[in-house]
Formats: structure tokens, sequence, C-alpha cells
């Protein structure tokens, strides 16, 4: 039975760990934060959800690295929040620093997990967790794509009042207002989704995806978490029951779509190995050049934490 940990107990982490537990996929999730009290607290509460929503798993809390012995996966949620007025690249130094040294500490207690990252500016600190850790580009990677595509998802689910079950879609870059959705690459119910709404609301659509971080910052004060929480949760779900599912996930390219040494959202196929294959698909000369503008913004924020160390 996999040995899942989260580390982060704030919004995004605790969401992610309760969704676990109500997909009853391992016995146990270890939810870790420095305020060891909160992450016993929410677990606690978690736990007695479970004769409630009728789930086995239980979640520890804990603020003890050892507690996290032999994970099988782990998934960093650690950092501070984006607030408003603030990029995600203004998270880029105090977020580097927590995240390398969560990394580290993990490493010492488990020899081979796979590391999902879903902190903040997410693309550059999959780069931080990346390296600090010494483990393969298989074996950590970063959630953005899931929860760009499922914004992107439900707001065509809106416009064309349908479910969202039945969209299928797909992104790629930086995690951001680079991002690049890929309207010839969605579907609903196999239907191309540009035969379904005309160019101009699509357009409309795309941008919204691509300020749907910020939109909810404006709106609450603070980043979103149940959506971010759920998408974690999902890569982990892939990964314990080595289902094979296509996702876009940020990972590190070595000349895959004519980028190298930058980590971009790419789709991939998880499973009990992690990474299992990173998929290339054919891109025209607009959405190439797409993906090379976010390949450049994001290479210019690793420069930056290239420059803190």
């Amino acid at each position: 039975m996999s040995k899942v940990t989260v580390i982060g107990a704030g919004n995004v982490g605790a969401t992610c760990a309760n969704v676990l537990a109500h997909k009853d996929l391992v016995k146990e999730v270890v939810l870790l934060d420095i305020r060891g009290d909160v992450a016993r607290g929410k677990a606690l509460d978690s736990w007695q959800q479970a004769p409630i929503d009728y789930y086995s798993t239980k979640i520890t809390g804990t603020d003890d690295y050892a507690d996290t012995a032999n994970s099988d996966i782990v998934v960093i949620t650690a950092g501070i929040p984006r607030k408003p007025g603030m990029s995600r690249d203004d998270l880029i130094s105090t977020n580097a620093k927590i995240v390398q040294s969560v990394t580290k500490s993990i490493m010492e207690h488990s020899s081979n997990p796979i590391i999902i990252i879903v902190s903040n500016p997410l693309d550059v600190m999959t780069y931080a967790a990346h390296t600090a850790s010494g483990l393969d580009r298989t074996k950590v990677f970063g959630m953005a794509g899931i929860l760009d595509t499922a914004r992107y998802r439900a707001f065509l689910a809106t416009a064309l009042d349908v479910s969202p079950k039945d969209i299928q879609a797909l992104l790629l870059g930086g995690h951001g207002d680079t991002m690049v959705p890929l309207p010839r690459y969605t579907t609903v119910a196999g239907i191309p989704v540009t035969e379904m709404i005309d160019s101009e609301a699509l357009d409309a659509i795309v941008e919204r995806t691509k300020k749907g971080g910020g939109e909810l910052v404006k709106l609450m004060g603070t980043s979103a978490w149940y959506a971010p929480g759920a998408a974690a949760a999902q890569m982990v779900e892939a990964i314990v029951k080595d289902e094979k599912r296509i996702f876009p996930c940020c990972t590190l390219l070595n000349g895959e779509y004519k980028q190298d040494g930058v980590y971009l959202g790419v789709p991939v196929k998880l499973g009990a190995n992690g990474i299992e294959e990173l998929l290339e698909i054919d891109l025209n000369e607009d959405e190439q050049a797409m993906l090379n503008t976010s390949s450049s913004h994001v290479r210019a924020v690793m420069d930056v934490y290239d420059g803190m160390k």
C-alpha cells in the first residue's frame, strides 16, 4: 500500500489530503506543516468526517519529517499564497527557500519518492525541487496543466451549457499568463470545440483561463484551493492506481518541443513510475511561437532563482 505525504496544511494541502482520503486509495495520508497543531487539527477533522462520507483512509497530522519516512509520493504545497497585486513571480524568493528546504528534508527520510509540486511560481518551484532532490525528471514534476485545463473546461461548459465531463482539452507552457491553450486539441464529446462556439467567444474564454488564478485572488484575497487540491489528488490517484493517465504536467524539457533545460507544462503519461512517457504533439507555427514566448518567460524567472543561489 502506497504511503502519501502532503507538505503544507494550508487550504490547498488540506484540500488535497481530504480529497485523497475520500478516494480511499491508501491506508494513511500524512499531512505535515510547521504549524503542527494546525496539521493535527485538520487531520482529526477529516478523520471525523470518515464515518459520514464513508472512507477508511486516515489523515495523520504532524510537524516531524520522521513521520514521512518511506513515502512513495509527496505533494508539496508549502509556501506563502498570492495576495492581491502579487504576481506568481513575486513569490519566488520566499517560496524557493521553503521548497528547497522541504525537498531536502523529505529526501532524508525517503529514498526514491515521486514528488509533485503545487507551490507557486510553479515552474520554477519544480526546478528548485528537482535540483534539490537529485531525482530523475520522471520523479519530480509540477501540477499546473490539470488545474489550467479544468478552468478552461469549466468556462467552456458554462458557455456551451453542457456537462464539464464531456470536455477534453490540452494546454502547454508555463503556469500563468503565458500558458498556451490549444483550441485545436479541445473537444466536446469528440466534437471539435471550434464547431460549437465562435472564435471570438472562444478567444475570450482562452484569455479568462490565462488569468484564472488572478481572477480568484481578486475575489477572495488569496489563492484558490478546491480545484488545485483536487488536481494534485488526481495526479496521486493516477500514480497509485498505475492508470497511465494523459495529463499536462510541468517537467524538465531536454530538447522536446524545441526547448532545452526549461520547465514547462506538456502532456505526459502518469503511472506507477511517475512520468512514464513524455508526449510530443505537433504544433503549428502560431502555437510554437506562443510556447517559445512562454518558455522565455519561465527561463527568465529561472534565471532569477539561479541568481539567488
